[in-house]
């Protein structure tokens, strides 16, 4: 068997509606493990019909928790993490690729041997995310440059509850190429998601112990509103620029 080169791992739940698209757009990849929380729409049926190994869980320990579940089922020398909702594109998949290209050519005796030093161990993708049908390509959410294909034995997430964070030890790049985030396809699901992860979030800041007033949580707010519509030129983008920068002022700061 040829070593495993690229593992791509995704956490789920009732993800049907995505999950085909998403795995699709990392055809490529040589593995795919989908970790799935008690879905009950095929999620898990559907990834399996892709090629994909289909870890289920009972429990939910949290985002970072979770991935790093699926982190510790990958075998290839990289890993790549995405979201279900999330697509490679096309030119972000040849960057991917170029990487994998670099890291082995010249060492097919040592598949495994260590990366060059002048190779980062971590790269950075950025993030296009729609809200409300329309691409951002302003404001706050735009280049959202989030850190997800890494050396596997160099990288693992934090064990945040919501917004975890993918921890490198080694050097990080930029890759060409843009994730396509198909996020919040109404209103309805904005409040629905934000509703979530802020509740998320608290019980982060609780068990951190970090603590804030009204005071302080207005004046992020205000300036959430104006870095997002005038600073980073999300009036560009029209009404749902106003819409998003509203919604950012209100919770989230990057696109989830």
């Amino acid at each position: 068997m040829r070593p495993i080169t690229l593992s791509v791992i995704v956490i789920t739940r009732n993800e049907a509606h995505n999950i085909a698209g998403c795995l699709s757009s990392v055809a490529f990849a040589d593995e795919w493990i989908v970790v799935d929380s008690n879905s009950a729409d095929g999620t898990q049926d559907i990834a399996r019909q892709f090629g994909a190994q289909v870890v289920a869980t009972d429990d939910w320990p949290g985002f970072g928790a979770q991935k790093n579940r699926a982190l510790a089922r990958a075998q290839g020398r990289w890993v790549l993490s995405i979201d279900a909702d999330e697509r490679v594109s096309d030119e972000l998949a040849a960057s991917i690729r170029r990487v994998l290209a670099a890291d082995t050519s010249g060492h097919e005796a040592h598949a495994f041997s260590q990366v060059e030093p002048a190779q980062p161990l971590g790269y950075e993708l950025s993030r296009l995310s729609s809200f409300c049908g329309q691409w951002m390509r302003h404001g706050d959410w735009y280049p959202d440059r989030v850190l997800r294909l890494f050396r596997r034995e160099a990288g693992r997430f934090s064990d945040d509850l919501v917004h975890e964070r993918l921890i490198v030890d080694g050097a990080v790049g930029r890759l060409a190429g843009e994730l396509l985030h198909e996020s919040m396809p109404t209103l309805d699901n904005a409040i629905d998601k934000m509703s979530r992860y802020s509740a998320g979030r608290a019980r982060d800041k609780v068990r951190a112990d970090v603590r804030g007033g009204l005071a302080s949580a207005l004046a992020h707010g205000l300036w959430a509103f104006i870095r997002c519509r005038l600073l980073r030129r999300g009036c560009l983008d029209g009404r749902l620029g106003f819409v998003l920068a509203v919604y950012v002022a209100e919770g989230p700061t990057i696109a989830t």
